[in-house]
């Protein structure tokens, strides 16, 4: 097989679309906020400082249920927390990100062990888990709050995330320029307790099922293809 066909095999395209998926998914965001009692609404910032042998990596990519799931799949990955970044609002609460005017994107903070996964690999399962060319969209879900955003705490972290993205592109893994923006990491705010660890909680809610556990599925199959590629070209 010649690597065009076998790129074109890789390349994802996300199918779930449509109004009767958009009406299920809004419906059962509403619902899913009614069912939570005060003490999970609770949204706080998380200092930058991991734990000794532990880094840190943060991504945006759409939905952070999901992402959240994806990373935490991901052997060396010790934690993951759904949260907000890259925003100009402080302490901003799942509500106020939905309305677009915070600036913050849902986005991940991973805790990792360096021994068993480096930065390099976490930008690249970054850039597979999500479509990097959909202009502030990812999937049924519109809007700034799940554009495309690469995290970084350094110069070294950004010249090797741009190595990758390069990378990607060269493979012609999606269709299209890719619009993820580069944002030095300063400061996350965890999301709201009944976000953490949710397909985890939840997974046979409809979104989930519907939306979340499709992409993620969609990642490992990518993912392993990706890995299967690149050997047989070195």
């Amino acid at each position: 097989m010649s690597m065009e066909s076998t790129t074109k095999n890789i390349r994802a395209r996300f199918t779930l679309r449509g109004t009767l998926l958009l009406l299920l998914v809004t419906t059962f965001v509403l619902l899913q906020c009614s069912l939570f009692s005060d003490k999970d609404a609770n949204v706080q910032k998380i200092p930058l400082q991991p734990k000794s042998g532990q880094k840190i990596a943060a991504f945006a990519e759409g939905c952070f249920w999901c992402s959240e799931h994806i990373f935490e799949s991901v052997p060396g990955v010790i934690d993951v927390i759904s949260g907000y970044a890259g925003g100009h609002t402080k302490n901003p609460s799942y509500d106020l990100v939905n309305t677009e005017t915070t600036g913050h994107a849902e986005t991940v903070l991973i805790y990792y062990d360096p021994t068993k996964i480096d930065y390099m690999e976490l930008c690249r399962i970054f850039f597979l888990s999500h479509d990097p060319t959909t202009l502030n969209k990812q999937g049924p879900d519109e809007g700034s709050s799940y554009r495309s955003i690469l995290f970084y705490s350094s110069d070294a972290e950004l010249k090797i995330a741009k190595k990758i993205q390069k990378e990607i592109e060269e493979n012609q893994i999606w269709q299209g320029p890719m619009v993820t923006e580069y944002q030095e990491l300063k400061e996350f705010y965890q999301a709201e307790g009944y976000h953490q660890n949710f397909i985890q909680n939840h997974p046979t809610q409809s979104y989930v099922r519907a939306v979340s556990i499709p992409r993620y599925q969609e990642f490992k199959s990518r993912y392993e293809l990706y890995k299967k590629t690149q050997k047989q070209t070195k």
